[in-house]
C-alpha cells in the first residue's frame, strides 16, 4: 500500500488560511484525512502552522492542489509517497 500525504506549510496563518482552506475544499473528495498544527498557549499564537493531508486520487489532481498552493504566498506544499 502507498500512502500520499501532502505537508502544506503555511507561514502567514492569518492572512492565508482564507485561500488555503478554499483550495481544500476545492480538492475535498480527495482528501481522506486532515490535520492542522500550530504553536498556541494562553499567552501565544503562531501565525505559521503545518496542515498534513492523507490524500488519494489520480496524480494529475493532485498535483493541481499542490500547484494552487504553491501559488499563494507563504505557503509551501509538498507531496510525499511512502
Amino acid at each position: 500500500m502507498i500512502y500520499k500525504v501532502v505537508l502544506i506549510k503555511i507561514d502567514h496563518r492569518a492572512s492565508e488560511a482564507t485561500r488555503v482552506q478554499g483550495i481544500l475544499t476545492d480538492f475535498g473528495c480527495n482528501i481522506k484525512t486532515r490535520l492542522g498544527l500550530h504553536e498556541v498557549s494562553n499567552e501565544f499564537c503562531a501565525n505559521d502552522g503545518l496542515v498534513v493531508l492523507e490524500v488519494e486520487g489520480e496524480k494529475d489532481i493532485i498535483a493541481q492542489m499542490i500547484d494552487k498552493l504553491n501559488a499563494i504566498e507563504h505557503v509551501t506544499a509538498k507531496l510525499i509517497e511512502m
